[in-house]
């Protein structure tokens, strides 16, 4: 009597088993070693991912192997973020056509009807777009198309953390990620020296690196933000404030472009005494904005230096550029801590009359540099002068590095006298340091681990001030559409449904993110956009569209073969069932008949 049914269920069970055949993958992750939160985070993505077949092979690297493997494309998935203000979307954007950038070789895979170069294309039109209402409808067409190409998994609202000792006041955020505005600080009580732990490139610090204002890693941002300034600076709400320029005209011109008129800061002096003036401010931009070095290997990663036509001194105190195009952003990318920033004049090769062709400011280990038909010679820097509100003075040899005050800074002496920038072999010795109060403040991501920071936050609140900014940027996982098996747009839309995004958020940061859906914040200009689908986690559509490996069409979908075949073997059980139960039903009772249902029904 058993037989038949027994027959129907090994058939079902079969038809489960073919449901739950996913297709295999092995991904190459790579991830920057020594941050221990995204080694956390990495090994609950690797989890999740493990449940649908997908295998993922990690490579924690050093950030000057993670940053060869990411621009050469050597990867499937790699973390990153979005900058933040004042670069989203259009600098990070802009960036995309740059070869040290990951989604360079990441968007090489794209297909029509929206390739690589026709997205790079639609960057560069919309930054040059005049009307407001059709920059924002050219923005949408951007991130609605880079969404639906799922590249980036969207993970996490990035939040920027401090943790200030109780003799500290005065503290105002940062509008940046690298923004540690110690000059706004005094101490309560105590010597008005101060160590800080802040965030670096790599998260714990490491090195301030060579401190010229031109050129990148391994210089870190938040040390240029204090040694030196630009001609504006970036205020809340992304309001653009007066600098080392205190105002500004801008002026259409009947050739398409713009000129800028800059009446210039008095009385401003260098860490060194030099003057700041009008011909200082060109000693810079000849340097920085040599034809060379503005291609995409160079400053070429945003477009100013490609907008910026010529310069030059009306005045003493007034600086004058052009433009080729009306481009809109222009102005905001003046505020970026590099590699615009103003350096002394006596730190040039030459001084004041270095000539930007044979002893450029770029550091002298780029060598010659050809590019846009001409050649000049890297000098690099005699040394580190800024007008920021704090000089540098020593590296010592434990590692920390020293700089005071500049007691001549234009906005106001600071009260904090000097920082020793502490270095610390790991987030437990940071920790630590804050509770034997050797330490007085942490300042930014990836010094303390979440879980420290949490138990500051909710067992030491009585010793500590702790602040957790707003999610200014998002942390999302780029993967690489030209290499396989990323390349297949299905299974990236696979990784995108089967990630707990919340779930590993709760588990690891400890309310310090919040799951996000889209690659820009939706706080950022032009990103406040609905796109679909929403990449949200959704482990039932991640398994339609991987699994089973043959029955997944061009779309994902389960095809209507086994549908089918799932419907009549479903009828054949009921029909089965039914004349079990009758005659179940006629020898031993309902009692008996209703035992032998739920074992039937468990056994399905």
């Amino acid at each position: 009597m058993w037989a038949p049914l027994l027959q129907v269920l090994l058939i079902l069970g079969h038809v489960r088993e073919a449901l739950s055949a996913c297709k295999s993958a092995e991904l190459d992750f790579i991830v920057v070693e020594g941050d221990a939160l995204l080694a956390s985070l990495e090994d609950d993505v690797r989890s999740d991912l493990a449940k649908l077949g997908i295998s993922v092979a990690t490579r924690f690297l050093s950030k000057d192997d993670f940053n060869s493997n990411m621009t050469s494309g050597n990867f499937n998935l790699c973390f990153s973020e979005t900058w933040g203000p004042p670069y989203d979307p259009h600098s990070f954007a802009a960036a995309w056509k740059s070869p040290d950038e990951a989604h360079f070789s990441a968007l090489k895979g794209l297909q029509a009807p929206m390739t690589q170069d026709q997205l790079t294309t639609k960057v560069s039109d919309v930054l040059l777009e005049e009307n407001l209402v059709q920059r924002e409808q050219k923005w949408k067409e951007i991130l609605t198309a880079t969404h639906q190409q799922a590249i980036d998994l969207p993970f996490s609202g990035k939040r920027i953390p401090t943790v200030l000792s109780n003799r500290l006041a005065g503290y105002v955020a940062g509008q940046q990620q690298f923004d540690y505005p110690v000059h706004t600080l005094r101490t309560l009580s105590g010597s008005s020296t101060i160590t800080v732990a802040p965030g670096a490139q790599t998260g714990l610090f490491d090195t301030v690196g060579r401190l010229d204002p031109h050129t990148y890693r391994p210089n870190e941002f938040f040390a240029n933000n204090w040694v030196y300034e630009g001609l504006l600076t970036y205020g809340p709400g992304g309001v653009r404030e007066p600098a080392l320029a205190e105002s500004w005209t801008v002026t259409d011109l009947s050739g398409g472009g713009q000129e800028y008129r800059f009446a210039l800061k008095q009385n401003v002096k260098f860490h060194d005494g030099s003057d700041w003036n009008c011909t200082v401010a060109k000693l810079n931009f000849d340097h920085v904005l040599a034809k060379p070095l503005t291609t995409g290997d160079y400053h070429g990663w945003y477009d100013l230096p490609l907008q910026v036509s010529s310069w030059s001194c009306a005045g003493t105190y007034e600086f004058v550029l052009f433009t080729k195009d009306k481009y809109y952003p222009l102005l905001q990318e003046l505020t970026y801590i590099r590699p615009l920033r103003m350096l002394s004049p006596a730190m040039f090769a030459s001084g004041i009359s270095t000539d930007p062709m044979t002893e450029n400011s770029c550091h002298a280990g780029w060598g010659s540099i050809t590019g846009n038909g001409e050649t000049l010679t890297c000098a690099g820097v005699r040394g580190v002068s800024g007008t920021g509100p704090f000089k540098f003075v020593e590296t010592l040899p434990n590692g920390d590095v020293r700089f005071d005050k500049h007691a001549d800074y234009w906005r106001g002496e600071p009260q904090i006298s000097q920082i020793i920038v502490k270095k610390y072999s790991g987030h437990a010795a940071v920790m630590a340091a804050l509770l034997d109060g050797s330490l007085d403040a942490v300042m930014g991501a990836g010094v303390l681990e979440p879980a420290d920071f949490n138990t500051i936050r909710t067992a030491h609140s009585s010793s500590f001030q702790v602040f957790l900014g707003p999610a200014i940027q998002n942390r999302v996982i780029i993967m690489n559409a030209n290499k396989a098996p990323t390349d297949d747009l299905t299974l990236r839309k696979v990784i995108m449904h089967a990630v707990n995004k919340a779930a590993i958020i709760d588990k690891e940061l400890f309310g310090m993110a919040e799951p996000v859906d889209a690659l820009f914040p939706k706080n950022a200009p032009y990103c406040d956009v609905d796109l679909t689908p929403r990449w949200d986690y959704d482990f039932e559509k991640a398994q339609l569209l991987w699994c089973p490996a043959e029955s997944a069409g061009e779309n994902g979908d389960v095809t209507m073969t086994v549908l089918i075949v799932v419907v009549v073997v479903v009828v054949v059980a009921m029909g089965v069932v039914a004349f079990i139960l009758f005659k179940v039903g006629k020898k031993q009772g309902a009692r008996a008949c209703t035992a032998r249902i739920h074992l039937a029904a468990f056994m399905v």
